[in-house]
């Protein structure tokens, strides 16, 4: 019987398993698709640590957690640098680190970014629920976050010597260091809903990030919209609100409008609602969001569809087993 576990002495803020490709299925059942935020980041820690890219790893966001391992194992630290320790000495991030049974892995606050990844050798092994083993914090789908004095199941460990990989810097996420992020975005489903002015003013504003801002939405600050003329005389079936819209499927990365208040509908977020969504955000800028503080600035720049594509196909080749190399 496999016994490899970890402990969570300390579990952080808001520290989760996440797997990809998330919860699939179920969105007409009202459960999100969750999964990591910042694939490119998951995805990297999961190659590092010798698992296929999607296994299921932690989450950790702002304050990380402090671990115990039951088993010698090899782990790779992502995403957000939260100053990894083992034992209290320093550890590298974006390179597999050995560690030995008994041995302590901490991390702090995050000092640049908000989500760090912890990927450990043979993967998280919690139950799957409807699919998947990511977790949905807020409905405690697929358990709730890490509690102190928890056991988490590893997977089996791979016997032999294993490789020792990094990620080279060029091949990493840059995670931004003056507070200000540029975010791509596509115009629709429901722009036609808003006036040419501002669409324009959206993609040359500055947005703040909220505070209130989660892994179900990111809330914005900013310019006042104004709205086009169908969406001032309408029918009364679409709401009284000018942002209001009759009931209809939102696509994940949504620039939901509710009143003046956007929210970027991200990866735990309903999948159904009566707000218009005048842009969406490309899928390959998530991780963005997945690593923008309350208080940074997002600035929105417009792509289309074959961009989008690009971008995505490049975040693919970057999350492959070809980045890293051996040290």
């Amino acid at each position: 019987m496999n016994t490899n576990c970890i402990t969570v002495l300390k579990p952080g803020l808001e520290t989760t398993v996440q797997e990809l490709p998330g919860r699939v299925g179920y969105l007409e059942q009202g459960f999100p698709i969750s999964g990591p935020f910042d694939k490119w980041s998951f995805r990297q820690a999961n190659l590092l640590a010798g698992n296929p890219r999607d296994t299921a790893a932690l989450e950790c966001q702002f304050l990380g957690p402090t671990l115990r391992f039951s088993c010698d194992t090899t782990i790779a630290v992502t995403g957000a640098d939260m100053r990894p320790k083992l034992d209290g000495q320093p550890v590298p991030m974006w390179k597999s680190v050995p560690v030995r049974a008994e041995q302590v892995l901490e991390l702090g606050a995050a000092y640049t970014g908000a989500r760090g990844y912890i990927a450990v050798s043979g993967g998280i092994d919690t139950p799957v629920v409807l699919g998947s083993r990511a977790v949905f914090h807020m409905a405690r789908v697929g358990g709730p976050a890490l509690a102190k004095g928890q056991t988490v199941p590893l997977g089996e460990q791979p016997a032999g010597a294993r490789d020792m990989l990094a990620v080279p810097e060029a091949s990493r996420p840059p995670l931004a260091t003056d507070k200000t992020w540029q975010i791509e975005a596509l115009a629709g489903p429901n722009d036609d809903w808003l006036d040419a002015a501002s669409i324009e003013t959206f993609f040359s504003a500055s947005w703040s990030v909220q505070a209130k801002s989660n892994r179900t939405g990111i809330r914005l600050t900013g310019p006042e919209f104004r709205f086009a003329g169908r969406a001032l005389s309408k029918g009364s079936d679409h709401g009284q609100d000018p942002s209001n819209i009759i009931d209809h499927g939102y696509p994940l990365g949504a620039v939901n409008l509710a009143g003046q208040t956007p929210i970027i509908l991200v990866n735990d977020a309903p999948s159904t609602g009566g707000f218009i969504n005048p842009f969406t955000v490309a899928s390959a800028a998530f991780w963005k969001l997945a690593q923008a503080k309350p208080g940074d600035v997002l600035r929105f720049r417009l792509i289309d569809r074959e961009e989008a594509g690009h971008l995505r196909a490049a975040l693919e080749t970057v999350t492959s087993a070809g980045v890293t190399v051996r040290v």
